[in-house]
């Protein structure tokens, strides 16, 4: 028979979800397993969200607002730009699989660091676009320089994920601006901002607020982490005009359900428990971080909700261990594994399984 999909798939690795702790709970035998494995916020939903999705549930019958005028509205509020600069999508990434699409014909090119979000290259690759890999430094953060020297006349965005996916490192507003400014104007500068809401630094810039004004600079921010919508799927991203025009044209009509901007908009409304929220992940985020230092002095400091153990080759194994005793992380194969910041108590268990694994 005759190959019917696209060779070049074949070697594509497919994104890998959290395992689901319900099923790891009952093959242990354990009356609970915890998940510290998909960067989720363990606090649950955010006050008016589940009575909104409720409500919203009743008109389940009807297609969903296909503009999501509402929820772009209050983004566009919010940030003080015309609603015409915000598009939506199934959280962050599908925006970022809109814009490839909507920036790249096949054989352009993606430049981004990696380590980074694994869906990066899933999704360069589905579009038919040319991924370029830029090696993090050996602080597992972003290599500017070199990402800048990757820029070719075939590039068409370059990527920073800022606070990173998974290292947990960010990347200061000189060294970003320097970087817009040696791109140029011909090429989309993306920022992913989906950590932004646990960012303490006050060197790490606001990508908006610090180069909203620029046409080639593109936002993309979530409601899946911070906002506790993670089981929904919804996020934004903030452009000129053009940009977000032309994104908002490939954007698979109907995608933001119902539900989801109903929840949305909810969330926006409970601003100050998702900051509260927030601050409880950076209070663990700091005690985790110690505590793991004193096991593994190399961990990186993280600005997001999870930090990163550069274990190399120990990783899976570590990973098992971690799991055969309850506790799902996420292992990189031969790199390292990010840990999530689940509640205090979620957070010691973690700490006593890291604990007996280097002791």
């Amino acid at each position: 028979m005759s190959q019917l999909t696209r060779a070049d798939l074949a070697a594509l690795p497919s994104y890998v979800p959290g395992r689901n702790p319900a099923d790891l709970a009952r093959e242990l035998g354990l009356p609970e397993a915890i998940k510290l494995a998909s960067n989720e916020v363990a606090y649950g939903p955010l006050p008016g969200v589940v009575d909104a999705i409720a409500l919203a549930a009743t008109e389940a019958h009807r297609y969903p607002d296909m503009g999501v005028l509402a929820l772009r509205q209050a983004i566009a509020d919010r940030l003080g730009v015309g609603i015409d600069r915000i598009a939506s999508g199934c959280g962050s990434v599908a925006l970022f699989e809109h814009l490839v699409k909507a920036a790249c014909a096949p054989g352009d090119e993606v430049v981004y660091s990696w380590r980074s979000f694994e869906a990066y290259p899933i999704v360069v690759a589905g579009i038919g676009a040319t991924s370029v890999r830029v090696p993090n430094t050996p602080e597992h953060g972003h290599d500017l320089d070199a990402m800048a020297a990757a820029v070719t006349p075939r590039t068409r965005l370059v990527v920073v994920c800022n606070p990173n996916n998974p290292t947990g490192t960010t990347v200061d507003r000189d060294a970003l601006t320097r970087f817009i400014d040696t791109v140029g104007e011909n090429v989309l500068v993306v920022l992913d901002e989906a950590y932004l809401e646990f960012v303490t630094d006050p060197d790490v810039p606001d990508g908006f607020a610090e180069y909203g004004d620029r046409p080639n600079v593109v936002v993309m921010r979530t409601f899946s982490k911070a906002w506790g919508l993670a089981g929904l799927r919804a996020g934004y991203l903030v452009a000129s005009t053009a940009v977000a025009d032309a994104v908002r044209k490939v954007v698979t009509p109907f995608s933001t359900n119902a539900c989801a901007q109903s929840a949305a908009l909810a969330a926006l409304d409970a601003e100050d428990t998702m900051r509260e929220r927030a601050a409880l992940v950076v209070t663990e985020r700091e005690r985790v971080t110690d505590a793991v230092r004193k096991l593994l002095p190399d961990v990186p400091g993280s600005q997001s909700n999870f930090v990163w153990l550069p274990l190399a080759e120990r990783s899976v194994d570590f990973a098992k261990h971690c799991e055969a005793r309850g506790v799902i992380v996420r292992p990189f194969a031969g790199e390292g594994v990010r840990v999530s910041f689940g509640t205090s108590d979620q957070n010691d268990r973690f700490i006593d399984v890291a604990t007996e694994f280097f002791g």
